[in-house]
């Protein structure tokens, strides 16, 4: 399996982006999944996961402002991020969770900036 995200970029504060994560392989569908970031000179956190049955969890830090989903058909996962602040600043990585089963890819850096 093979996953690429796209969408970041450089954004305001209060701002909004659409990340997305492009999956290879048919297990995407059964596969719970999850969005990380990592900060400079900080751990890779999780910060949104949706099974494969839609249920979903996000961490305190972005409840509210982030919403994940998620397209079995087209093996694609989602996250819509609004009222961005400066600390959401990190590259953003999808995964499987709880262990992230595959190689990370380069990921996709958001810049919130004002």
């Amino acid at each position: 399996v093979q996953l690429q995200a796209s969408g970041g970029g450089l954004v305001q504060p209060g701002g909004s982006l659409r990340l997305s994560c492009a999956a290879s392989g048919s297990i995407f569908s059964i596969s719970a999944m999850g969005w990380y970031r990592q900060a400079p000179g900080k751990r890779r956190d999780l910060v949104a996961r949706i099974t494969g049955g839609h249920i979903i969890m996000y961490a305190d830090s972005v409840k509210g402002r982030f919403t994940i989903s998620r397209d079995n058909v087209k093996k694609m996962m989602y996250l819509q991020m609004n009222s961005l602040k400066p600390e959401d600043t990190a590259v953003y990585y999808c995964n499987t969770v709880p262990t992230a089963l595959f190689t990370w890819g380069q990921g996709t850096q958001v810049t919130v900036s004002s």
